[in-house]
């Protein structure tokens, strides 16, 4: 199913039955969503999908575009741009020369680039370690200079990995709070396994979509996913029709519909509200049914 041509900027991304590989096999297959806030977290997604997002990683099948425009083409002409998590740094550059030759690479002159460069630095409080090399920097700086070289760009839609993973929460929430500030005035697409609900990246955020593998899990605002205590993502091989309808006849609700066609590589994703089933009743409606359940994982738990 092919997308309209050209999207609304409103819509920030939108992937339709999108297929991306990795050495050759499916990492992401069939996704198909559309969001439309300014900043979005991106929760439980495939590194695959960052990089087609920002057009380091090609699409085997389907489409995906950021702000009304095909992610390879937003990522060449400067709408968006990605930072990436840890990427190889020159270890000789100081964390200025990085950020303007960033600048550079984007188009920006000379003298343009030093004022973008210099901007991005101080967003992002990097002013006092802008002559440190990269190859001493500690990871803070080093992740802080990724991301000022994206901002400097003068990218409308920024995307970024996850800089505050693997730091202690207090360095951790400190880092959040300085990305969020520094970025007020763009949209943003924040890629992270999970993200604690109070860390001002969720407080920033107006909607959140949660992905378990190739399924759309849940989307929404924050605050809302975070608050479904009792809904699960489910992965379900053999008879899972069967075992979904006897889901719904004992009180519980699908918030995805049930897949059509045969469940890919022998399983297949839902989403479910168990209401006023406990998790032993669905393995033992699994039991009943010819079906068993190989993954089970509580939505909420994005924002843990």
């Amino acid at each position: 199913m092919a997308l309209p041509s050209p999207l609304p900027e409103s819509v920030l991304v939108a992937a339709s039955e999108l297929r991306v590989d990795v050495n050759g096999a499916a990492v992401l297959d069939g996704i198909t969503l559309t969001s439309t806030g300014e900043w979005v977290l991106a929760l439980g997604a495939p590194r695959a999908l960052f990089e087609a997002a920002a057009g380091l990683r090609a699409i085997v099948r389907g489409s995906l575009r950021v702000a009304g425009v095909a992610s390879a083409d937003a990522a060449r002409t400067g709408v968006a741009t990605g930072a990436p998590l840890d990427p190889p740094l020159p270890p000789r550059w100081t964390v200025r020369e990085y950020v303007q030759w960033s600048a550079r690479l984007s188009g920006h002159s000379r003298n343009a680039a030093e004022a973008h460069a210099a901007e991005a630095l101080g967003r992002l409080e990097l002013g006092p370690y802008a002559s440190v090399h990269l190859g001493t920097a500690a990871i803070p700086i080093r992740r802080g200079a990724v991301l000022a070289a994206a901002l400097s760009s003068g990218a409308r839609v920024l995307l970024i990995e996850d800089p505050t993973v693997g730091l202690g929460d207090d360095v951790a929430h400190a880092f959040a709070r300085r990305i969020v500030l520094a970025l007020a005035d763009r949209r943003v697409i924040f890629f992270a396994a999970r993200i604690p609900l109070e860390s001002p990246l969720a407080l920033a955020a107006d909607e959140a979509f949660v992905l378990r593998g190739s399924h759309l899990a849940a989307q929404g605002a924050p605050a809302e996913i975070a608050a479904a205590e009792r809904s699960f993502s489910l992965a379900v091989a053999g008879d899972f029709r069967a075992f979904a309808s006897a889901l719904l006849a004992e009180g519980a609700s699908l918030l995805t519909p049930i897949p059509d066609g045969p469940a890919s590589e022998g399983a297949a994703r839902i989403a479910v509200h168990l209401g006023p089933l406990g998790t032993s009743d669905v393995l033992r409606l699994a039991a009943a049914h010819q079906a068993t359940v190989v993954d089970l994982r509580p939505i909420a738990g994005a924002f843990a």
